[in-house]
C-alpha cells in the first residue's frame, strides 16, 4: 500500500531504511530537536556579538570631537585623555550674554542674509560640547561678575564679587596662576577692560563697581605685582586722571602713565596705535591697548567706524600673534581671555539687530582661533562658554489679544543698518543741537532715525511720540519696534537663569567638560589643563595673607553704594545694560 499522502516525505532522500524498524521515529526526532536547539544557540550568539559590537563603536565615536569629524581646522583630531607634559596654549572664550536662543536666532538671520541653505550652521555649532549651570552662591540669576568667579577661580561666590569669595576672601585666578608659573597672559575684550569678565582674571576687589581699583590691580599695581602681559579692549576712562576729557575716574591717579613708568608697559590708544601692531607683529610686551573711552561700538556701528575702533577679531588675531611670537623660544606657552563682551549688552537692551551682529564676529573669531591651532605647532586647545543669557529672548513673540503666530522674520533685522544705541546717541545730538520738539521732532525722528536706519516704514504715532517725549528710554523703545516687527520676544532687560552653552576645539582632557556641568567645572577644568591647581592654592594664600580675610569697612560699602546707585541709574537711563555712556560712539 502506498503510503498515506500525511507522511510521504518531501524529498526522496529523506527516506531510510531506519524508518521500517520501530527506534526510526524516536531517534529521528531527538536528532531534529538538537539540531533546532544548536541553531537557536547559534543565533542567540550572534545577535549578542552584534550588539557588543555596535555598543563598542557608539563608544569609540562618542569620544571623538566634534571637530575631528566636522571640521579638520581644528584640534579635535588628536589625541584624547590627558595634555602631554610639554608646552601647551589654552585660550578661553566668553560669550557674555549669549544664551541658546541667540545662536538659533543668529543662525538663521545668517542663512538668510548669505543665501545659504537651512542645514548651514555656524561655527559654533559644529563645535558644541555641552551646558553649563551658572547661579551663584546668593542668587539662581547670576551676573558677569560672580559667572566670571566660577571661570577664574573655580568657585562660586555672590553676585558683584570680582574673585573674592562669599566669606570676602580672595581666590587665586587661572590666569594668576599661569603667569607665576611662566605661562604668558592676556586679556581681550570689547567692553571696558576694568568689567566684570576681564576683572576677575587679574584683579581682587569686593564689588565690580570698584572699578577705579580694578584698573590699578590690572597694571600691576596690586597684592601680586604685574601677571597680565597683553591687554586690549575699551574702558579708557578708568585710566585717565580725574578731570582729565573722556575720564570718569574719581581721583587723580593717571593709570596710564603709572603703567608705563613703574610696570613696563606699552601704551596705544587709538586705531593709528593698533594698526602699529601690525596684527601682532609689531608687540613689545607689555602691551595695553585702550581704544574706546568706555564700550567697542556694537559691531552693527563699530563697521561703519572701522578706522576709529579694531574689531573682537582683529584683537584676537593680534593678540594670539602677539602671545606666540613671545613664547616661540619658551618651555612654556600662553593663557588668552577673549570675551564677545557686547552680545550681553543687545540683550540687556533688547536689541536683537545688535545681537546677531555681535554674535557673529564672535562666530568669526571662535574660526580665527580654530584656524590659529590648525596651524600651531604647540598642543593649543580652545573652551568656550557664557556665564549666563541676557534677555530671556525667544525667537517667537505672541502680541496681546492675538493667536499665535508661528513664524519670526529675520528680514526685518536685516533691513536694520544701526543699533539703538546709536540712534538714540543721534537723537540726543539731535535735540541738544536744535532744541526741536514737537510736530517737527516726529517727523525728524521718523524720517532721519526710523525709515533711514531701521527701515520701518510703519511706524505709529504712539511709537513716534514715545521716543519723542522721553528721550533717554529711546533706546529700547528703538529696538522694540524692531522686535515687534521681527516678533522676537524678551522676558527682562536683566539676565536669566537659563544654562548656556559650552563649545571647544577638542583635544586632550576636553571630555570632563563634556555634558552638563557647573560653571565652576570649566574653571577647575582650565587650571587643571595647565597643571596649575597648587600653584592656585599657593596664590590665595599669598592673596589672603596681603588682603586679609576681612569684611568690606563701613566706608568701603558707602563708596561701592554710592558707585552703584550712579551705575544703576545710569544703566536704567541708558537701556538697562551693564555700561552706559553710549554718546561715545558718535
Amino acid at each position: 500500500m502506498a503510503p498515506s499522502p500525511e507522511r510521504t516525505p518531501l524529498l526522496a532522500s529523506d527516506q531510510s531504511p531506519d524508518r521500517e524498524n520501530g527506534n526510526a521515529a524516536p531517534r529521528s526526532r531527538w536528532r531534529e530537536l538538537a539540531l533546532f536547539t544548536w541553531a537557536l544557540l547559534a543565533t542567540a550568539a550572534v545577535i549578542v556579538l552584534a550588539v557588543v559590537i555596535q555598543h563598542s563603536n557608539s563608544t569609540q565615536h562618542s569620544s571623538i570631537s566634534p571637530a575631528a569629524v566636522s571640521d579638520s581646522s581644528v584640534a579635535g583630531d588628536k589625541k584624547t585623555g590627558s595634555p602631554s607634559g610639554g608646552k601647551r596654549n589654552l585660550v578661553f572664550m566668553v560669550s557674555d550674554g549669549m544664551g541658546p536662543a541667540s545662536l538659533s536666532l543668529t543662525r538663521s538671520f545668517r542663512q538668510l542674509t548669505q543665501d545659504l541653505p537651512i542645514d548651514d550652521t555656524l561655527t559654533l555649532d559644529r563645535h558644541f560640547w555641552g551646558t553649563s549651570r551658572t547661579r551663584s552662591s546668593n542668587s539662581l540669576v547670576t551676573d558677569s561678575a560672580a559667572g566670571a568667579t566660577a571661570f577664574s577661580c573655580g568657585l562660586k561666590s555672590y553676585n558683584g564679587a570680582i574673585s573674592m569669595l562669599p566669606n570676602h576672601t580672595p581666590c587665586g585666578t587661572v590666569l594668576e596662576a599661569a603667569k607665576r608659573a611662566g605661562y604668558h597672559t592676556g586679556l581681550v575684550v570689547t567692553t571696558d577692560i576694568t568689567d566684570a569678565t576681564p576683572a576677575c582674571f587679574a584683579a581682587h576687589v569686593f564689588h565690580r563697581m570698584q572699578g577705579d581699583e580694578i584698573a590699578l590691580h590690572e597694571v600691576g599695581h596690586g597684592p601680586l605685582g604685574r601677571v597680565v602681559d597683553l591687554m586690549l579692549g575699551g574702558g579708557r576712562c578708568h585710566f585717565l586722571p580725574k578731570g582729565t576729557p573722556g575720564s570718569c575716574r574719581q581721583d587723580d591717579i593717571d593709570v596710564t602713565k603709572l603703567a608705563q613708568d613703574q610696570y613696563g608697559w606699552n601704551y596705544v590708544s587709538d586705531r593709528a596705535g593698533f594698526d602699529s601692531l601690525g596684527m601682532g607683529k609689531n608687540v613689545s610686551l607689555p602691551q595695553l591697548g585702550l581704544f574706546a573711552t568706555t564700550d567697542v561700538p556694537f559691531e552693527i556701528d563699530r563697521r561703519n567706524m572701522a578706522d576709529v575702533y579694531p574689531s573682537l577679531s582683529e584683537m584676537a588675531a593680534t593678540a594670539l600673534a602677539a602671545l606666540e611670537e613671545a613664547t616661540k623660544d619658551s618651555d612654556k606657552g600662553f593663557f588668552l581671555m577673549i570675551e564677545g563682551s557686547r552680545i550681553d549688552h543687545a540683550g540687556h537692551i533688547n536689541d536683537p539687530a545688535a545681537q546677531v551682529r555681535e554674535v557673529l564676529e564672535y562666530d568669526k573669531t571662535f574660526n580665527s582661533v580654530l584656524d590659529f591651532i590648525e596651524k600651531s605647532d604647540t598642543e593649543t586647545i580652545l573652551v568656550a562658554t557664557s556665564d549666563h543669557e541676557t534677555g530671556g529672548l525667544s525667537t517667537a513673540w505672541q502680541a496681546p489679544s492675538e493667536l499665535p503666530v508661528y513664524n519670526w522674520h529675520p528680514t526685518v533685522l536685516a533691513c536694520a543698518n544701526a543699533s539703538s544705541e546709536f540712534l538714540t546717541a543721534l537723537l540726543l545730538k539731535h535735540i541738544a543741537e536744535t532744541g526741536d520738539k514737537e510736530e517737527s521732532l516726529l517727523r525728524w525722528i521718523n524720517d532721519e532715525l526710523v525709515v533711514k536706519h531701521l527701515d520701518i516704514k510703519d511706524a505709529s504715532e504712539v511709537e513716534l511720540n514715545s521716543i519723542a517725549s522721553n528721550p533717554a528710554l529711546a533706546i529700547q523703545l528703538f529696538a522694540r519696534m524692531v522686535s515687534v516687527r521681527a516678533r522676537i520676544g524678551w522676558s527682562t532687560h536683566g539676565h536669566s537663569a537659563v544654562d548656556v552653552n559650552i563649545y571647544s576645539s577638542g583635544g586632550p582632557g576636553t571630555e570632563k567638560i563634556r555634558g552638563n556641568v557647573e560653571n565652576t567645572d570649566v574653571g577647575k577644568f582650565l587650571r587643571g589643563w595647565l597643571d596649575l591647581d597648587s600653584e592656585v592654592e599657593n596664590i590665595t594664600k599669598e592673596l589672603v595673607k596681603k588682603l586679609g580675610d576681612k569684611a568690606p569697612s563701613q566706608k568701603q560699602l558707602e563708596r561701592i553704594e554710592k558707585a552703584s546707585t550712579a551705575f544703576e541709574a545710569d544703566g536704567l537711563a541708558h537701556g538697562g545694560f551693564e555700561s552706559g555712556l553710549y554718546g561715545h560712539v558718535l
